[in-house]
């Protein structure tokens, strides 16, 4: 049974019975009860009406964040000829092929997001064990296995995530970091959520967007009312 510290029960005694809040103010008011002496991740749980038993009813997708996440994404690119320099120039921390899937076998793993061209991706399988438990295996699904590296490195460095239901039809993401300002965490918020609908599969019915709790690293979770234009 999990167990928390005095600071985590008194934010949660603070913050008082689970009413849902507004996303602005409930971002306000997660920063009001923040204790941490570091930059929290700002994280968001969004439970689905899906049958998460059925394959065609996965939801994934990438979504672009206005704001960033606020933490470096390192990204690694396997390539080789011209995309290696597409990919250097486009801010990859490291770019290979046979060298950098060995490096990564030897359990080197200072990276979030691994991108690969379509013609190495059968070498690259050999990383499956070791990347794909981790939901870093470049994916056609995701964009992350591309010809068209420079742009998807780009936007990776910017602050682009991916999303992806688990076994219980839940989506769990990040919108930033505790020192954003509400109106930004806010705005990646709404961008997350938006994305998350359009990915939705045509085989889920009834209400789509069944719960979104907000909560920081350490910090007890804020249930959030959802605005009129997303209430599917």
């Amino acid at each position: 049974m999990a167990t928390h510290g005095k600071k985590y029960i008194k934010a949660r005694e603070a913050l008082g019975e689970k009413v849902s809040l507004h996303a602005k103010d409930a971002l306000a008011k997660m920063k009001e009860l923040t204790f941490a002496k570091f930059d929290e991740t700002v994280n968001v749980n969004v439970n689905l009406g899906i049958d998460a038993s059925k394959g065609d009813q996965v939801v994934r997708g990438a979504v672009l964040l206005p704001h960033g996440t606020g933490r470096k994404a390192r990204v690694i690119v396997f390539a080789k000829g011209e995309y290696v320099d597409q990919a250097q120039a486009a801010g990859a921390d490291a770019v290979g092929a046979d060298d950098l899937i060995e490096k990564v076998l030897g359990g080197w793993m200072e990276f979030e997001y691994a991108v690969a061209t379509p013609d190495l991706m059968g070498a690259v399988g050999k990383l499956a064990k070791i990347l794909g438990p981790r939901g870093m295996l470049p994916n056609k699904k995701t964009g992350t296995v591309t010809f068209d590296v420079a742009p998807v490195v780009a936007d990776l460095k910017k602050g682009q995530v991916f999303f992806k239901t688990d076994k219980a039809g839940i989506v769990h993401s990040v919108i930033g970091k505790m020192s954003f300002g509400v109106d930004k965490l806010d705005s990646n918020l709404t961008a997350l959520l938006k994305a998350i609908i359009a990915a939705k599969p045509a085989g889920a019915k009834g209400k789509f967007l069944r719960k979104v709790t907000l909560s920081s690293t350490m910090g007890p979770g804020i249930p959030v009312v959802l605005e009129e234009s997303l209430k599917v």
